[in-house]
């Protein structure tokens, strides 16, 4: 099974140390299949993050072991203005559009996780903490990520989730990321398994998880280039 991380961050970011250039070339040494590139915008930076992260990854092109993709987790934005930072993040280029959730650090404006899901650009909502019933079966019907985070501080809330998402018949949207700050945080597919499975998931279902979920993302990903 390939490892495909789709939750990153670089020195663009407030909370990252290693520029995009390092955190692609570790990704690559680790054996990382794909990786996305999101570091954090509001309404102030998405463009000149996009614009950077651009240029970084274009310099990578011929490291053919890799393949990645250019996006933005958008944080801390006011509930009102979600769809606009979308937006203009897929105006710029964005490949691949999180939000931070409503997690149980790090907590952002109450109501996010459902403007994220009501929102069409966005297609992961990252760590989205206690979700509801009912947001669990809006990403359903919108056909939006949700994220079970490797984080600490943010994957006790995996458990939850799995409950809900089982509960809604969305387990085929779940994804297990690491949200990895530097590249010690990336894990091999073996590991994301066992993450999986440790937020009550079944051998089978973590499989499909890490494997089958994380590819079909891919292939919508893809499809927009």
């Amino acid at each position: 099974m390939r490892r495909i991380e789709y939750h990153s961050h670089t020195s663009l970011s407030h909370d990252g140390n290693w520029s995009p250039l390092e955190m692609i070339r570790c990704a690559r040494e680790r054996a990382q299949a794909v990786l996305a590139l999101t570091d954090h915008v509001s309404l102030s930076n998405v463009e000149a993050v996009l614009e950077a992260l651009r240029r970084e990854r274009d310099a990578t092109c011929a490291w053919s072991e890799i393949e990645v993709f250019v996006g933005v987790e958008i944080t801390q934005v006011p509930v009102g203005a979600i769809a606009e930072v979308a937006l203009r993040a897929r105006r710029a280029g964005a490949e691949i559009v999180l939000v931070h959730g409503e997690t149980l650090s790090e907590p952002v404006e109450p109501g996010t996780n459902r403007a994220a899901l009501e929102c069409p650009q966005v297609d992961l909502l990252a760590h989205p903490g206690l979700l509801s019933g009912e947001e669990a079966e809006l990403a359903l019907r919108k056909g939006i990520f949700l994220e079970l985070s490797a984080r600490g501080g943010h994957c006790p809330a995996n458990g939850h989730l799995v409950r809900l998402a089982r509960a809604a018949g969305a387990l085929s949207l779940l994804l297990l990321n690491t949200d990895a700050h530097r590249p010690d945080d990336l894990i091999g597919a073996e590991r994301a398994v066992r993450l999986a499975r440790g937020a009550g998931l079944s051998e089978e279902e973590a499989q499909r998880v890490v494997g089958e979920n994380a590819e079909r993302l891919l292939v919508r990903l893809r499809g927009r280039r």
